[in-house]
């Protein structure tokens, strides 16, 4: 059993985004009991909120349901529980290695690590408009992609 962590700042776009479509791969690929998913964020802004209603509906509009979700903090705990935690980006990266324990074996990771494109992060829709969260969305579906390839040579 494999687990793997996506986290933003809030948790409330891109890391849900993350966690939706990668649950969506793990479904199609019948690989539910052999992978969990979840996902969090490294600030507390948004905390039992449901994720952004634009990241939903653009999610929606690709097929993905992130209805069930809902944000949380990342805690001490998360760094024993999972073996994979991956940022959107540099800063949630750079928090992440702050709060980690010296003894915790989970690979800290940039998510888009595992995607081909030129793009190291997942930038925050939040505050604009327009096509920031498809962009999240190209860019996310390509590193789960990504991301369950490496899960699948390491099985």
């Amino acid at each position: 059993m494999k687990k793997v962590l996506f986290v933003c700042l809030g948790n409330i776009c891109r890391s849900p985004t993350a966690d939706g479509v990668f649950r969506a791969l793990v479904k199609e690929h019948k690989l539910e009991g052999s992978i969990i998913v979840d996902s969090a964020g490294t600030a507390a802004y948004h905390v039992g909120n449901s994720p952004d209603s634009r990241s939903s509906l653009a999610a929606k509009d690709r097929g993905y349901d992130l209805s069930t979700l809902k944000a949380r903090q990342v805690v001490e705990a998360d760094f024993y529980e999972f073996d994979y935690i991956l940022a959107m980006d540099n800063q949630n990266l750079s928090n992440l290695e702050q709060m980690q324990p010296e003894d915790s074996k989970a690979l800290l990771q940039l998510f888009l690590d595992f995607s081909e494109l030129p793009e190291c992060e997942v930038p925050d829709p939040y505050y604009g408009e327009g096509k920031g969260f498809e962009i999240v969305l190209d860019l996310v579906e390509s590193a789960s992609e990504g991301l369950l390839r490496h899960m699948m040579k390491a099985v």
